[in-house]
């Protein structure tokens, strides 16, 4: 049989589909983002009745778009997509998925935060294209019809298997032309460990001690735990075999070199770069820990174990001491969990220092 001409592809009589799973800040984003690129745009939000709302995207330079989105509860009344974004909390990653699988070979791109987004993806949809996606680009909901792309920064893609790799040029140019920086990066893990050291920086600790990153940073004690937690990252890094590389917007071969200086020299240098990092915006585990009600536990589980956890999970396999990240992994969870053990350590850094060295 030839094959259908632009005429008779049904295909090419519509624009690209995309299915975001997840649509909070980052999800959001993406979607606005592929929406202003052509792209028919559905946006899975379990906290809001079905509409056919737009949603504005607010460009960092303050430019808002109104972009046209499907808004729906339930991923069972998406029609079919030509690409899954999955955005959602690592804990919810695999129960997000389920759904999905009545397209079982669409392909997915994962964007969660942390170490093991593309294994749970590529087992729960073994035949599917699956795209790692590391973003580096703040974002927030500035309310249910406006998302704010907070600062610079991009997306980083990486195939994470063999029936990825011919859709990633197509896709670093659809977010480009939706202005946004992108690149394709040849090792999904390095690519996605060098976003968990970035993501590490005054994470763990500014969720315990409820403290921002300057101000950590500014604390020659708690530098020194900083500076102890990715000097370990790096070290299972390199029992792996992966490298820190570069992400838009992300120099983390910099922040490497950084951190292995001698502390009097590196603080002075990371204090003034991770200042404005985030464009403000709160780490997510800050942000998890201090949403959690004050008189009782967060309801839902932090990502600490993808993060901090995933460090030392990884070093236990591979004979790497990590003390530093499976104290801290322990203690976010106990803050979330624990009304008391939260303001006990809330803006008291000799605690932090206490608990992680034992002095």
């Amino acid at each position: 049989m030839p094959n259908a001409t632009p005429d008779t592809d049904p295909q090419a009589a519509r624009p690209k589909r995309v299915l975001v799973v997840g649509a909070g800040a980052v999800g959001s984003l993406l979607g606005a983002l592929l929406g202003t690129a052509g792209y028919d745009v559905t946006l899975i939000r379990i906290f809001e009745p079905n509409s056919e709302r737009p949603i504005t995207l607010i460009r960092p330079d303050g430019s808002r778009t109104a972009v046209p989105v499907h808004r729906l509860t339930k991923t069972d009344d998406a029609s079919d997509p030509d690409l899954i974004v999955v955005a959602v909390k690592m804990p919810a990653l695999r129960e997000a998925l389920a759904p999905t699988l009545r397209w079982p070979g669409v392909p997915t791109l994962t964007v969660e935060n942390g170490i093991g987004a593309e294994t749970t993806a590529t087992e729960v949809r073994p035949h599917a294209p699956e795209i790692a996606a590391s973003l580096t680009s703040p974002a927030r909901l500035v309310s249910q019809d406006e998302v704010q792309w907070m600062g610079k920064g991009g997306i980083a893609l990486s195939a994470a298997n063999a029936t990825a790799e011919p859709l990633m040029a197509a896709l670093v140019s659809d977010f480009g032309r939706a202005g946004m920086r992108a690149s394709v990066q040849t090792s999904a893990p390095s690519m996605k460990w060098s976003k968990l050291l970035a993501n590490l920086i005054a994470n763990a600790t500014g969720a315990i001690l409820d403290m921002d990153a300057g101000e950590i940073y500014r604390d020659r004690r708690l530098y020194e735990i900083e500076r102890r937690q990715l000097l370990e990252a790096l070290a299972v890094m390199r029992a792996m075999g992966l490298r820190p590389v570069s992400l838009p917007g992300g120099p983390v071969p910099w922040l490497a070199l950084g951190v292995r200086l001698p502390a009097w020299l590196g603080r002075p240098i990371l204090s003034r770069v991770v200042k404005g990092s985030r464009a403000g915006k709160s780490p997510s585990l800050r942000i998890h820990v201090t949403s959690a009600p004050a008189d009782g536990p967060s309801p839902e589980p932090t990502e600490v174990a993808w993060m901090n956890g995933a460090v030392a999970m990884a070093g236990d396999r591979l004979g790497i001491a990590t003390p530093v990240n499976a104290r801290l992994a322990t203690l976010v969870d106990e803050v979330a969990a624990d009304p008391v053990r939260r303001a006990w350590f809330r803006g008291h850094p000799e605690r932090l220092c206490a608990e992680v060295t034992g002095r």
